[in-house]
């Protein structure tokens, strides 16, 4: 069965959702990933010395050695602009979105929960346009294989600790956890080491402790009653 992880950024798959993703290729899922941007405008450029175009390059590297880190399925970085998605027109960042999708077929697709975990615009708009693009999809007799929208979030307290104010979803949203082995934590904090152009965000994030072996997911659309045992668990024929 395959997943698709569809997130903005490089590192968004690093920061939170790595453990879930190594522990789903060790469970024999197939695990894509489509990341929208190449998180060319990151403040970190300056620091560095180089252009956007150049910075793009290197995260899309640095993307390269997380594919390979975590064993990844498959892994397609497109050329929008990062820290500009609400200013691009919606219906063209469905469509790259669509042709992935029909490109890779896959059950379930995973992206951020409605409050993007940071707040960051790019966060809220690809949440808005992959819910969107699945809402409409599911209606098609040719997407029979759409099966869920699960949505990567955090559990617990608002966290105002780190870099960055972190939001979470509440118990009863949360539909499904994904336990982690340690060799999941392992592959997580190998992850991180591949994004050289971003220690120093990594550091002060304090990602390496907040982050746990307990990985929560909401799921849309769909009556839960109790937590799922697992994320292929009720799928729901649309």
């Amino acid at each position: 069965m395959r997943i698709l992880y569809i997130f903005p950024h490089p590192d968004d798959e690093s920061f939170g959702p790595a453990p879930a993703i190594a522990a789903q290729l060790r469970q024999g899922f197939e695990v894509h990933l489509l990341t929208l941007t190449k998180g060319e405008a990151t403040k970190q450029r300056y620091k560095l010395g180089l252009s956007k175009e150049e910075m793009g390059e290197a995260r899309y590297k640095e993307m390269k050695c997380v594919e390979k880190t975590l064993g990844l399925t498959g892994m397609r970085v497109t050329d929008l602009p990062d820290g500009e998605l609400k200013n691009v027109n919606p219906i063209d960042i469905e469509k790259v979105v669509i042709d992935h999708i029909y490109e890779i077929k896959p059950a379930i697709i995973i992206t951020y929960a409605v409050h993007g975990i940071s707040g960051f615009h790019d966060h809220l708009v690809t949440h808005a346009v992959v819910k969107r693009v699945f809402c409409e999809l599911i209606e098609r007799p040719d997407a029979g294989f759409l099966k869920r929208l699960a949505l990567y979030t955090r559990s617990g307290e608002v966290d105002i600790s780190g870099k960055f104010r972190l939001e979470a979803s509440t118990d009863e949203e949360i539909k499904y956890t994904e336990l982690c082995s340690d060799a999941d934590m392992e592959k997580f904090q190998r992850a991180l080491d591949c994004y050289e152009t971003y220690k120093e965000i990594i550091e002060k994030s304090n990602v390496r402790e907040i982050v746990t072996n307990e990985v929560p997911f909401e799921i849309f659309g769909e009556e839960i009653d109790t937590p799922l045992n697992n994320i292929t668990d009720q799928l729901k024929s649309w």
